[in-house]
């Protein structure tokens, strides 16, 4: 049955993709991707992040550590260290009043070299468009868009 969770597709938009990569470049260690509600994975083994528009490509790859869902303040003051935000009230100004976010914690992040276009994904995916929740992605598939990329 994880053979067909083994991977799943984060979005991000550009601006927290860089985020992301500038936190990433100050040292290894796990990070968290910050979800505005409760969509995200509960078990899969590797991330994918789509950038949507206007890039529209998968750019990074890391290792699924856990999901956690909760109060902000609690997530932040345990967390907040391995975001992308560098302080409380920027974190604050991304969530928009939101008192419940989501936690995607991860490790051995990395940029890909040659991006997954739009075009490959929708090949073997078999979906116009991306979630916006993200998507679950088969061993397969997930090797599938590794190959063609």
């Amino acid at each position: 049955m994880l053979n067909d969770y083994y991977a799943y597709i984060l979005i991000s938009d550009k601006k927290g993709w860089n985020r992301l990569c500038k936190r990433n470049r100050n040292g290894d260690g796990t990070r968290v991707f910050v979800r505005k509600n409760r969509v995200g994975p509960v078990e899969t083994q590797k991330l994918f992040f789509y950038i949507k528009k206007p890039i529209m490509q998968i750019r990074g790859v890391a290792d699924f550590t856990e999901r956690l869902a909760g109060d902000y303040k609690e997530l932040w003051n345990t967390f907040g260290a391995e975001t992308c935000f560098g302080k409380f009230a920027e974190y604050v100004s991304f969530l928009k009043g939101r008192q419940t976010v989501t936690f995607i914690r991860f490790k051995n992040f990395r940029e890909l070299e040659n991006p997954i276009s739009l075009n490959v994904i929708r090949t073997a995916v078999g979906v116009a468009r991306i979630p916006r929740g993200g998507k679950y992605l088969s061993y397969k598939t997930a090797n599938e868009l590794i190959i063609r990329r």
